[in-house]
């Protein structure tokens, strides 16, 4: 498929190229990684969400673009309030996967020493891999309480800080949660999950600061000096969010044919957003978001704990401040600018973040006349990137960027590819302390199985839509 270039790492499939298409597709990337996502249905996903009711502007594709469920991953579209549609294939099935950065005042040299001792802490203390049942026990009327009000309900119940709200997007809790809409099945699942870390590309890593390439915005998000610790947290909503989607499907294709919606894929399923259909999914994602911000927020809580016990000191002592939460898998109402007119639209973000530049109100105000930090991992081994977003991306992608590194083979096939071993062995080279539930584990989350994260983050730095701040580099990772 030839796609036309209209800018620096910004290319297009014309309205027209199918005749289904309402808008244009837009695709972010280099040359490199725009060739990448010929190798599978990326562009076709791509070209069927244009062809869905209400869309606005464009269907958008991000760097770290692949083949998804539905929508691509990497997938951004918006619709109009009054005449679009809400598509679960838009979200996902992980709702709410994100990530959240923590710093430390430690450097890598007082921490080297003690590598082994702190990823024990945090194997020890967090639970992770497929099925894992968390510390918490649950009643049903206090998961309903966590739904609803998220991150309030955690912080009350003691885990984390006060201060920790505002630095999420947010604040930690998406209003409009509806636990009446949400299955018994789900709540079972979800009842002894909450505070586990999940499987796949999940993980919990101790970082060191690489690169501050901007230390003015560095500094305000609390990254101060390279080879300074911090910590990442990659996690969802898990079975939860994966039931809530699932639960939602047969649902959206009967509205789908009930409101006479032609889908070009049945993946695609959706309802019209003032429909009732809508109002029921709706009020359960926004369920599975809360659960996954609780979620996280539990996960860093036993974080600072882990580094208290192997340092002896406070997690208010090392500073072990929370920068901010951003989301993955995510659909929102947000207000943007349409053809010059300030609109409430909905914003599907599948495999992508939010990327806000200054000025926003939705940014707290230690942000806001910097903009909003964004948290970009790589994949097992490589580095991950901080980065801040920029004004250009208000006006072409509803304020979002990439969202990882994208995979580029499945993970049976990085089975077959990579030997754990192999792989276990290059990260003993790089220094990396690693600990899995699994075997498997190592070589699904092999670096090989993923795009180079340092071209997709320089992608979206060439397009103007978000800018790097600092490069950080992995010193330990937990895997579930």
């Amino acid at each position: 498929m030839e796609l036309k270039k209209l800018g620096n790492a910004k290319w297009e499939i014309p309205k027209g190229t199918d005749p289904r298409m309402r808008v244009p597709v837009q695709v972010y990337g280099r040359k490199e990684l725009v060739e990448m996502m010929k190798r599978d249905r990326t562009f076709k996903q791509a070209i069927n969400v244009s062809a869905l009711p209400g869309i606005l502007n464009a269907s958008m594709v991000m760097p770290d673009g692949h083949e998804g469920y539905g929508f691509p991953i990497g997938g951004v579209a918006a619709f109009d309030s009054e005449e679009g549609v809400v598509s679960p294939g838009g979200v996902g099935y992980d709702i709410n996967c994100g990530v959240r950065l923590i710093t430390t005042n430690l450097t890598y040299k007082e921490v080297k020493p003690k590598m082994q001792d702190i990823m024990n802490a945090l194997f020890k203390n967090i639970p992770s891999g497929v099925g894992s049942k968390g510390k918490v026990r649950l009643t049903d009327s206090e998961l309903e309480d966590a739904l609803v009000h998220g991150v309030n309900w955690a912080v009350e119940k003691g885990f984390g800080w006060k201060e920790d709200l505002e630095r999420m997007e947010e604040n930690g809790c998406i209003a409009g949660a509806d636990p009446s809409k949400v299955s018994n099945k789900a709540m079972k699942r979800g009842r002894p999950q909450l505070g586990t870390l999940g499987s796949g590309n999940h993980f919990i890593e101790v970082q060191r600061v690489g690169k501050i390439m901007d230390a003015e915005v560095a500094k305000k998000f609390g990254i101060t000096s390279e080879n300074q610790v911090c910590v990442m947290v990659h996690t969802g909503s898990r079975g939860f969010g994966h039931q809530v989607c699932h639960d939602s499907l047969g649902m959206m294709l009967e509205a789908a044919r009930k409101y006479g919606i032609e889908l070009p894929d049945p993946q695609l399923a959706c309802a019209p957003l003032k429909s009732k259909e809508a109002e029921k999914y709706l009020g359960g994602m926004r369920c599975a978001i809360n659960y996954a911000f609780v979620n996280r927020h539990m996960i860093m809580h036993w974080t600072r704990e882990s580094f208290e016990q192997v340092f002896g000191k406070s997690a208010q002592e090392l500073s072990m401040n929370l920068v901010y939460d951003v989301c993955h898998n995510i659909a929102k109402f947000e207000r943007h600018s349409v053809n010059g007119e300030d609109r409430n639209v909905c914003v599907h973000r599948k495999g992508a973040t939010r990327a806000f530049a200054a000025g926003r109100k939705e940014l707290p105000g230690i942000y806001r006349e910097i903009g909003q930090p964004v948290i970009i991992p790589g994949s097992m081994g490589t580095s991950s990137f901080i980065l801040v977003g920029e004004e250009k991306g208000m006006q072409e992608t509803w304020g979002s960027t990439c969202h990882g590194a994208g995979r580029t083979m499945s993970r049976k096939q990085a089975i077959r590819t990579f030997p754990g071993k192999q792989v276990k062995e290059k990260l003993d080279e790089k220094g990396v302390v690693f600990r899995a539930t699994g075997r498997e584990i190592i070589s699904e989350e092999a670096p090989g199985a993923y795009k180079d994260v340092d071209n997709v983050v320089q992608s979206v730095q060439d397009a103007g839509i978000s800018r790097i701040v600092a490069q950080v580099m992995p010193i330990g990772v937990a895997k579930g």
